[in-house]
């Protein structure tokens, strides 16, 4: 059965049919999910949360575009409207700071580390973090998103970049400290 096909049938609320679209999509769908989560638990309550809206308004969905970029969407407002419900987002006014550079050697960096690292940040700058350098939105898309000033999107970006910058340095500095004691 092709993707369209099996759309119309969600579009009839075809259980069977909702069940094969969940397992088609669900891993990818989770791994957005886990950006915007500060643990498992609350990426698996998000990604259910978020299926319960995608079926709800599968109608809506009238095959233009990407299917996965809308499921993708659905899953990343689902979890802002999440944070939007317990007031995390607050207004700062301060000029927007400079970013700074984060230099990422990967060869160094466990994906588990940089995933737990990010999951720390304070919920609205992981927010911001992720709609900016992981998902691809503008400032101004993301001032719109979440209800706030494009200052306050640069700001909470440049927190996040700040905090995660002395984060890596932490562990680069622990694994050099370690590998010189041998």
């Amino acid at each position: 059965m092709s993707i369209e096909q099996l759309i119309q049938k969600c579009k009839k609320q075809d259980l069977k049919s909702q069940e094969q679209l969940y397992k088609l999509y669900a891993q990818k769908l989770f791994a957005v999910s886990i950006k915007y989560s500060r643990n498992f638990q609350e990426a698996e309550d998000n990604l259910q949360d978020a299926f319960l809206t995608i079926f709800k308004k599968i109608a809506q969905y009238k095959n233009k575009g990407s299917f996965e970029g809308w499921l993708k969407r659905i899953v990343i407002n689902t979890a802002l409207q999440r944070y939007r419900k317990q007031d995390v987002f607050q207004i700062i006014d301060e000029q927007a700071l400079k970013e700074p550079e984060v230099e990422i050697d990967n060869d160094q960096l466990p994906l588990p580390f940089l995933l737990k690292i990010i999951q720390e940040l304070p919920d609205r700058y992981r927010m911001v973090f992720n709609l900016y350098a992981l998902d691809g939105f503008s400032h101004k898309e993301i001032a719109k998103t979440m209800n706030i000033s494009v200052g306050t999107s640069k700001s909470n970006l440049a927190r996040a970049r700040q905090i995660l910058k002395i984060k890596v340095e932490n562990f680069n500095n622990e694994n050099n400290s370690a590998t010189s004691v041998k």
